[in-house]
């Protein structure tokens, strides 16, 4: 039994509830689904798959048993139908929120397309979250939220101006939280996560997350695109430590309104990211021996990124189970073995 089952488990004790997330085709959608199903609790997962993949809901499927899997009911319904947003939430404890449209480059690119999936889709599950009265409603936030303010660590009572459409979003959902905290009474977590990496992680595409991307790309032999001069940093943090994050926010978070750094506390620039993951491809029978290709700074992203967790670790007992090289050592092989699996066209 892994460090974060004996978590969950001591979280959770064994006590069923019904829990709704929203965006749980997605990477992140999708992890707090197989661990939620393997701790036997009762899941409603709904995703319109324009980011999602039922392929990482198949992955979930092979993990759990088949009692397990018969406890999820998953309906493909975008969030931006009011309506059915409160048919959802009917009978549910605790909702986590992970539905977004995400990626800073498409939110300059198209920020009418962001906005009504991370605010209109955000108010309408948290009004419908409201009115069924929920014990708790969770959702992801993003370290974007800091914008220009440079100063580190990054504490959560200090954020700065949004650099982008989709940072702007996020701060938009936080206020959100707190008047409907302050005005309704409802219970809201938000979780800022910091550069969030792990299994079922789309590594394809113009928008893919920095890691995923790079793994796929060095196994294939691809040249690396760093933006800048690669001594840009993030406090990456594995998809284990944003599970407990998530499920311990919604159990053990007793205040009205909270917001909270998800993140290994540690400064990792992209130039190490490279170093490292080129290191634990050679240990795994890869050598790749191309040079990283710099390219020009992009518009919106933040320069240097470090979470300050004191007051999650406070607070909610949170205790990151992998840090980031650990991280990579675990995931690294499974993109070995699931090279294939990857390279097919997205559902």
């Amino acid at each position: 039994m892994s460090e974060l089952d004996l978590i969950l488990k001591k979280i959770i004790k064994n006590k069923i509830n019904r829990w709704l997330i929203t965006g749980v085709a997605g990477f992140i959608g999708s992890n707090l689904l197989e661990n939620l199903l393997k701790n036997n609790q009762k899941v409603l997962g709904i995703d319109n798959l324009s980011t999602g993949f039922n392929k990482n809901l198949n992955l979930v499927r092979q993990s759990v048993s088949k009692k397990q899997w018969k406890n999820f009911t998953f309906i493909k319904k975008s969030i931006e139908d009011y309506h059915f947003c409160v048919v959802a939430c009917k009978n549910i404890d605790y909702v986590l929120h992970q539905a977004a449209i995400g990626s800073v480059p498409r939110s300059i690119k198209d920020p009418i397309f962001t906005n009504k999936s991370n605010v209109t889709g955000f108010l309408n599950i948290l009004t419908a979250a409201k009115n069924a009265k929920v014990k708790n409603f969770v959702y992801a936030s993003s370290s974007s939220v800091y914008g220009n303010n440079l100063k580190l660590p990054k504490i959560e009572k200090n954020i700065g101006d949004a650099l982008s459409p989709y940072a702007y979003t996020k701060q938009i959902n936080e206020t959100y939280a707190k008047i409907f905290s302050r005005t309704y009474g409802l219970k809201c977590v938000g979780l800022r996560y910091f550069n969030v990496f792990g299994k079922n992680q789309n590594p394809n595409g113009v928008y893919a997350a920095v890691i995923p991307r790079w793994i796929l790309n060095m196994i294939n032999n691809q040249r690396i695109e760093i933006f800048g001069d690669g001594k840009t940093t993030r406090d990456f943090c594995f998809i284990d430590n944003v599970v407990q994050a998530n499920i311990s926010a919604a159990i053990r978070s007793k205040t009205l309104n909270e917001v909270y750094n998800v993140a290994n506390g540690n400064q990792i620039s992209l130039n190490e990211l490279f170093n490292e993951i080129k290191k634990n491809l050679k240990k795994n029978g890869i050598i790749y021996a191309k040079k990283p290709k710099y390219l020009s700074f992009r518009s919106g992203d933040i320069r240097f990124s470090l979470a300050s967790i004191n007051k999650i670790r406070r607070k909610l007992k949170y205790k990151p189970v992998h840090n980031f090289r650990s991280g990579i050592q675990k995931l690294i092989p499974l993109y070995i073995e699931q090279k294939n699996f990857y390279k097919i066209k997205n559902d």
